[in-house]
């Protein structure tokens, strides 16, 4: 009995001890897995980014381009070159592929949403990349806080539709449009109903900047280089004659808003500052001094108008003294400045310069006027299919002051010997040599350009529409006479006389654009 006990006993122990050492062996219960949740808070496609209370969402498109008888941003052949030249070597078509990427995270505080934004693009386009080349843009990239907004963003000067006009072309005159973002500094006041305030400071280099013309210097002819020192993105207002200064102080620019279920309302205003560069060479020669212009815009939406649902009727007016790229803003391509108007059609040329002022030696900067208005009208048939009809009229002036220092500067009675300073492009700002002047002039250099458009949209599935749009475009100026070109040529153009008359421009353009 002892024996049978012990023995008992004893395989209990074992049974234990093995029992024992194969728990200490079983694996632990792994943590739950935090799965991605949706976050509802800020609408559709926003997350909750695991382990954390903030929220994110991911999106982008992929957009194909092809534009005729305009360059890859659908603008129309006024900016000299083969194109605005009308030579037999001009493109035809152009195209552009982009694919776009947006980030915007949203976290609640004590002290109201923090939220960041970033949207950016990578681009291949016809004859600026290579076969596999590309192209990289920071469009917007801001943070937000507290009734501030920090960085890249849509300047406070456009209507909260300013990214929402119904075309696809970066060559539509619209009014302020300013679809690659100021850098800024904006506090917004939200007083109810709808109803808001902001007041900003905005780095106005390069966008806003449409440049100064020195008269002691030549300038682009018409018929010049499309593009001189310049790099969509990188450097802008480096035209042939540009005499603009260092960038001293901030725009300041304002609203006023209404934001209702029927539409919007908008109010804007905004000081801008011109600083000149040197009379001559360097410093020793003096400068004009600083001259502080500004501009004014209003604008108003109507949705859902008795004509259908989803339809809507845009409108928009500014004017800008010594401010002239707060009324000339086309899109993402107008970064050169002045020069940049002009067109040739067999043995006619009509030009104009878009510039916020002109001066000469001793002289104070004489600013320039300029006034916009501008219609978009969107009707839905279904919801698959829509059209929408818009326009635009932009003009700029220089009063007696300034066409008199303009006219003294193209007809060669100024200068050294008495030469016009209608120059080819150099890499030089003061630099090229002359090669055209005007002959028989009259009138003014006052300057307009009419616009009207349409596009179709077809939206067959969710996030993928397919559209082609149509603009006519019509530059007007008031000069007559002649724009007589040296022997040499320029651009490409024989030399001869060429009349100054208005010209007409046709190009349109079709988009397939997908967004997730």
């Amino acid at each position: 009995m002892t024996n049978l006990k012990s023995l008992i006993l004893g395989s209990a122990a074992g049974l234990i001890a093995i029992g024992g050492a194969q728990a200490a062996d079983l694996p632990v219960k792994a943590k739950a897995v935090e799965y991605v949740k949706v976050c509802s808070l800020y609408g559709a496609g926003f997350y909750y980014i695991p382990g954390t209370d903030t929220c994110i969402k991911i999106g982008g498109a992929i957009r194909i381009d092809t534009a005729f008888n305009g360059t890859t941003y659908d603008v129309p052949y006024w900016q000299g070159g083969a194109g605005g030249n009308n030579l037999w070597s001009k493109d035809y078509i152009n195209t552009r592929e982009r694919i776009n990427l947006t980030t915007d995270t949203r976290t609640a505080t004590e002290y109201g949403v923090v939220r960041t934004y970033a949207n950016i693009q990578f681009d291949f386009a016809q004859n600026r990349e290579s076969i596999a080349g590309g192209f990289t843009e920071v469009d917007y990239a801001f943070i937000q806080f507290a009734g501030f907004t920090f960085g890249k963003a849509v300047s406070q000067f456009d209507p909260q539709w300013a990214l929402s006009k119904p075309y696809i072309s970066s060559g539509q005159l619209a009014g302020s449009n300013n679809a690659t973002g100021l850098p800024q500094i904006a506090y917004t006041a939200s007083f109810g109903n709808g109803v808001s305030a902001t007041i900003s400071l905005e780095n106005a280099s390069p966008y806003r900047n449409a440049g100064l013309y020195n008269t002691a210097n030549n300038i682009v002819a018409p018929g010049g280089a499309s593009f001189l020192n310049y790099v969509y993105g990188v450097s802008s207002a480096t035209f042939l004659g540009n005499s603009t200064g260092g960038n001293h102080i901030p725009d300041i620019v304002g609203n006023i808003r209404l934001d209702q279920a029927w539409g919007t309302l908008h109010f804007a205003a905004a000081m801008h500052a011109s600083t000149p560069g040197f009379y001559g060479a360097n410093e020793a020669t003096g400068h004009a001094d600083d001259k502080y212009g500004f501009a004014v815009s209003g604008a108003v939406e109507f949705k859902n108008l008795p004509t259908g649902a989803g339809d809507s009727l845009k409108l928009e007016a500014s004017y800008g003294k010594g401010a002239a790229r707060y009324v000339f803003t086309g899109g993402t391509l107008d970064t050169q400045g002045g020069g940049r108007f002009a067109k040739f059609d067999g043995n006619t040329v009509g030009f104009g310069y878009v510039l916020d002022g002109v001066y000469a030696p001793g002289g104070q900067i004489v600013q320039s006027d300029a006034w916009e208005v501008s219609a978009f009208y969107e009707h839905y048939w279904n919801p698959a299919w829509r059209t929408s009809v818009f326009g635009n009229y932009s003009r700029i002036s220089y009063g007696d002051a300034g066409n008199a220092l303009l006219l003294a500067a193209f007809t060669g009675t100024t200068g050294a010997g008495g030469t016009s300073k209608l120059a080819s492009a150099s890499a030089a700002a003061s630099g090229g040599t002359p090669v055209a002047t005007l002959n028989g002039t009259t009138g003014n250099f006052d300057f307009g350009i009419a616009q009207i458009g349409t596009r179709t949209a077809w939206t067959p599935v969710q996030n993928l529409t397919l559209s082609a749009q149509f603009t006519y475009t019509r530059l007007e100026q008031n000069l007559g006479g002649f724009y007589s070109v040296g022997a040499a040529g320029v651009g490409g153009k024989v030399g001869g006389d060429y009349a100054i008359q208005n010209q007409n421009l046709y190009n349109g353009s079709v988009q397939i654009l997908r967004s997730f």
